[in-house]
């Protein structure tokens, strides 16, 4: 009988994964299985962010929400390009870049499908710096170019719904009406599918790629740990509320360490133009003319 059981659940296994797309996540080269479409999981994030920003307030500081806008679109352009020069050009439709400054006094941010980013005003005391905020939009951004929305929800469809497919595959009968069952399972998780519950593994992940991500954009990857460090004196040395699955702060300072290495191979720091402006002297020689008088 548990010989019996063990094929079956072999069997539900090979025919989820078989029902999905299989995937390599950029830099990281994880491979994925995920059962649900980029269409269903973009039109349900973006709905959730439109009925979001419907009620959040907009920041009214203009330098704040400028600097937010242009940190993000150069990381967003970074990305775009590494995409691209990487065979995965096709996957740039996906992404309608958004970038938000919110009233609201978390040290947080969230990021949704397709490059909908938020940012809440308690997070710049403690970003203090652009390249500080790079790290964190970068690791929002990498959520998303990972595609762990997608992931989180395919993993729930198979928590689910392993043990009903079990039993249509034990009676003989077909998988499709179980399958269909994830287009419900997407409306049931909700907003929550996108801005919270993803793993210890996806979070580790995002700040792994979201490191990489800054150091492609021009900002130092090494601004990082002392960023982290601050975030850990606001949290008291746990798991920071900006995050809240994640490792601890000090296990992400570790991490980061060891992947510095590798993101600095991918830092190349801006150029600035000098304008050197070459003064000319002039010399004026006078020219000293002698008169010798002749002694009579």
């Amino acid at each position: 009988m548990n010989k019996v059981k063990f094929l079956l659940m072999t069997l539900v296994v090979a025919l989820l994964a078989s029902c999905g797309t299989s995937r390599t996540v950029p830099i990281t080269g994880r491979k994925q299985n995920l059962l649900v479409s980029d269409e269903q999981v973009l039109s349900l994030s973006n709905q959730e962010y439109t009925k979001y920003m419907q009620t959040a307030k907009k920041s009214t500081d203009a330098a704040n929400t400028e600097m937010v806008k242009r940190v993000g679109q150069r990381l967003a352009t970074a990305v775009e390009a590494y995409l691209s020069q990487n065979g995965m050009a096709a996957e740039l439709k996906e992404y309608s870049w958004e970038f938000n400054l919110v009233q609201d006094k978390s040290v947080n941010a969230f990021c949704m499908p397709g490059g909908k980013i938020v940012v809440f005003e308690g997070l710049l005391p403690v970003t203090q710096d652009e390249a500080s905020l790079a790290v964190v939009l970068g690791h929002e951004i990498a959520h998303a170019v990972a595609k762990h929305s997608a992931e989180r929800i395919s993993n729930e469809y198979k928590n689910q719904y392993g043990t009903q497919l079990l039993g249509a595959v034990a009676a003989g009968a077909g998988v499709s009406a179980d399958i269909q069952q994830i287009g419900a399972l997407v409306i049931s998780l909700g907003g929550k599918a996108f801005t919270s519950g993803f793993s210890r593994k996806q979070e580790s992940e995002a700040d792994h790629m979201g490191l990489i991500f800054a150091a492609m954009a021009g900002y130092d990857p090494q601004t990082a740990t002392a960023f982290w460090q601050r975030m850990a004196s606001v949290s008291g040395g746990g798991s920071s509320s900006i995050f809240s699955d994640h490792p601890s702060d000090a296990t992400r300072i570790k991490n980061i360490q060891g992947w510095m290495p590798e993101a600095l191979t991918y830092y190349k720091p801006p150029t600035t133009t000098k304008t050197t402006t070459k003064a000319t002297k002039t010399t004026k020689t006078t020219k000293k003319t002698t008169s010798t008088k002749k002694k009579k």
